[in-house]
């Protein structure tokens, strides 16, 4: 009877939720309430955040990495369903759609160099910033060429040398990175970046995406899932700051003998012994700042129980690489996956709808929850 009475209570409550409501967390985190567990098992929900990603500002890569006139941007597909090329003139840079507009045949499957853009089915040829340039056997087709033969453009934004693409003007690039510029300005004005393909990895994880950004949101777990890392983060010295689409993590360096940043006077974290600046950006960025330089971890949902993450670094000083914090990044993963992927299976239970927060150590996730479910204006963003 006790068990039939516990699922009694769980359909009620799943029956009392209002979807996209602004109630389902509720403000103050004391009171509050984790997600419903149908938010990361339901299709329904991962079709509307899947809507909600690709109207966001999406990470395409650092200009660094970009050696070549054109470069297909694979990843930018899979979030905004939209194939994505780079182009480069003399004096600017392009996000092109890689669809040719004759017959819809993709453009460039691997990067090259070359003046102009040719598709591989029937010639067709492209200026690099887009425009139609050549097409053969189409000297008798009338009102041809018109703006639709050029190819679309998408929106492509810079900030200190990292680039980020949309398919709309909802977040300006400024705002999307205020939290990072007004804080790390000292950081920012000696910025020397250089990708490392050696440095890159894509992990495939079994595995909604938000309890990804959920795992990655918290300090909460370290001490039990990543001793190695514990080791090397003062156990007092973990901090988590909330912004309106932005959360902040901090982690000090264990003893003065440890990698940290050096940190100028009049900043506001001067006198700290910061080994890391872990920042999470709404809704699938992080952006995790070490001495050493800046490794992202982009996430991309690939359906409602499968993820993958893709991480790529971007150095300044390599002789820090395998010291502090920063030094065990393919371990803290495979920690990582193992509780994300073990919560996965949990929240298919029918005996779990949903937990509480704890207010010292999961201010991040509850912010990102908020995000998650606030309602937003119909033209401006979609509510998920």
């Amino acid at each position: 009877m006790q068990l039939e009475s516990h699922f009694t209570t769980l359909k009620t409550m799943r029956q009392n939720i209002e979807p996209m409501s602004e109630a389902i967390i509720d403000p103050d985190i004391r009171v509050a309430q984790t997600l419903p567990s149908e938010f990361y098992t339901d299709e329904k929900y991962f079709s509307k955040q899947m809507e909600e990603l690709t109207r966001s500002l999406q990470f395409a890569g650092h200009r660094s990495e970009f050696t070549s006139d054109m470069t297909p941007i694979s990843h930018l597909e899979s979030i905004l369903g939209q194939p994505t090329l780079r182009t480069m003139n003399e004096s600017e840079a392009f996000l092109l759609s890689n669809v040719c507009t004759h017959r819809g045949m993709i453009l460039c499957q691997e990067s090259r160099d070359g003046k102009s853009i040719q598709c591989p089915y029937h010639g067709r040829t492209f200026h690099r910033d887009g425009r139609l340039k050549h097409m053969p056997g189409f000297a008798d087709v009338r009102n041809f060429p018109a703006q639709s033969d050029d190819l679309p453009r998408l929106k492509l934004s810079e900030w200190f040398g990292f680039e980020f693409a949309s398919v709309s003007d909802v977040v300006d690039i400024e705002t999307m990175m205020q939290p990072v510029t007004q804080r790390m300005d000292w950081w920012l004005e000696n910025l020397h970046l250089k990708h490392d393909p050696s440095r890159d990895r894509e992990w495939n994880i079994d595995a909604n995406w938000i309890l990804y950004v959920d795992n990655y949101l918290e300090g909460f777990h370290i001490p039990f899932v990543h001793p190695e890392l514990n080791n090397a983060l003062a156990s007092d010295g973990y901090s988590t700051e909330c912004f309106d689409n932005a959360v902040l993590q901090i982690g000090l360096a264990n003893d003065a003998d440890d990698v940290y940043f050096e940190i100028p006077e009049g900043s506001i974290d001067a006198g700290k012994r910061v080994a890391a600046y872990y920042w999470w950006l709404y809704p699938n960025l992080m952006m995790n700042i070490y001495p050493w330089g800046v490794s992202m971890n982009i996430i991309i949902p690939t359906s409602v129980n499968t993820t993958t993450v893709l991480f790529r670094s971007y150095v300044q000083k390599p002789e820090l690489l395998d010291k502090g914090a920063g030094s065990l990044l393919d371990k803290v993963e495979l920690q990582d996956q193992f509780v994300v992927e073990g919560c996965m299976r949990g929240l298919q239970s029918k005996l779990y709808q949903r937990g509480r927060y704890s207010p010292t150590h999961e201010k991040g996730v509850h912010q990102f929850h908020m995000n998650l479910t606030k309602e937003k204006g119909k033209k401006e963003s979609p509510r998920i």
